[in-house]
């Protein structure tokens, strides 16, 4: 099979202009390639989304988490056939865990959400977290660009739930929509300040049955809460609502809520800001990732990183002077520019 110029078989490389036609295939096959750990798949996915970036950009990007049980994936049926309703092309990029032994996606969001994937217009894609913490695949940013270049209006990203650090969401989508259950007390306890910091909207599900007012008092003291957290800026101001997934009400509600936040954002000037803010910090994430795989790949630094890990675990050496001397021989043996000591 023939290779192009990155080294990967061309038979693996989707054309910009399929996907850019809606082509769910090539659009899957793309996403594909931007997972893929090899060097050439990753050299290929870097070079078709340099094609794609001019097409990107335009769809409404939502964030959705919520702590086990909640019903997001309920949730997410319901507010995307709302959305396919009246005429949006919506793709989820849900973030599932993974199996250790395999390492691929254990829940499978097409068998939740059959109804939707159903739907001409809607594009649902599973990704194993694959060990990466904050809910959010490694290449989740790269596939959403690819949904928005294929023509999707609106991209939604499904977290593994709330989790160590739901920062790395906010830093993919312009809303970011915090799921919580009736019960007020119990789950303001139990999710962490800086996640609700971080919610642009707070959704109340399972409005509905024995759990209709419990679920309006809820939303009240959510309302309340929110109210006494600062650090806001001069951003819009996070919307609180509740809504019964099951029952499929309050869809239009929770997508008002979301065109009326985005449209202060853009208005404002702070949805380019935003974004510019996001592009950036993956940039260094990216930085990051490549310091680790040098460190892992390369035989000689992995032997160093391994006599420093026993000497840091034998309290011979402090976990910052390891460290400083892992990244030290990982610069002279990446960069040449500097000479070796």
């Amino acid at each position: 099979m023939v290779k192009n110029p990155s080294g990967a078989e061309s038979g693996n490389v989707p054309s910009a202009q399929d996907i850019r036609s809606g082509n769910r295939r090539a659009l899957a096959r793309a996403i594909t390639l931007i997972e893929s750990a090899r060097e050439d798949h990753r050299a290929a996915a870097q070079a078709l989304l340099e094609q794609l970036l001019p097409d990107t950009g335009q769809a409404v990007r939502i964030g959705v988490s919520g702590s086990p049980g909640v019903g997001k994936s309920t949730f997410i049926e319901a507010f995307g056939l709302y959305l396919a309703g009246i005429g949006k092309h919506l793709a989820v990029l849900a973030v599932d865990p993974s199996s250790t032994l395999s390492g691929g996606s254990i829940l499978g969001d097409k068998t939740r959400m059959e109804r939707l994937a159903r739907e001409p217009g809607v594009f649902i894609r599973p990704s194993p977290a694959a060990g990466v913490t904050g809910g959010v695949a490694r290449r989740t940013r790269e596939a959403m660009l690819a949904c928005e270049a294929a023509g999707f209006d609106v991209v939604l990203i499904e977290t593994v739930g709330v989790g160590q650090s739901e920062a790395a969401v906010a830093d993919l989508v312009d809303l970011f929509a915090l799921l919580v259950q009736p019960g007020g007390g119990d789950d303001l306890q139990g999710i962490k300040r800086g996640v609700m910091e971080l919610a642009d909207l707070v959704v109340v599900t399972k409005a509905d049955g024995d759990l209709r007012n419990l679920a309006r008092l809820t939303e009240v003291d959510y309302r309340s809460a929110l109210t006494l957290i600062r650090g806001r800026g001069e951003g819009p101001k996070p919307h609180v609502l509740s809504c019964s997934a099951v029952e499929e009400c309050g869809m239009d509600e929770v997508w008002q809520a979301v065109e009326t936040y985005r449209a202060a954002l853009g208005d404002t000037g702070e949805l380019a800001r935003k974004r510019a803010a996001q592009a950036t910090s993956w940039m260094w994430r990216e930085v990051e990732e490549r310091v680790v795989t040098a460190l892992r790949g390369d035989p000689g630094l992995a032997k160093l990183s391994e006599r420093l890990q026993r000497e840091v675990a034998d309290g011979r050496k402090t976990p910052a002077t390891a460290g400083a001397r892992n990244w030290a021989a990982t610069f002279r043996r990446n960069c040449t520019c500097m000479p070796a000591a």
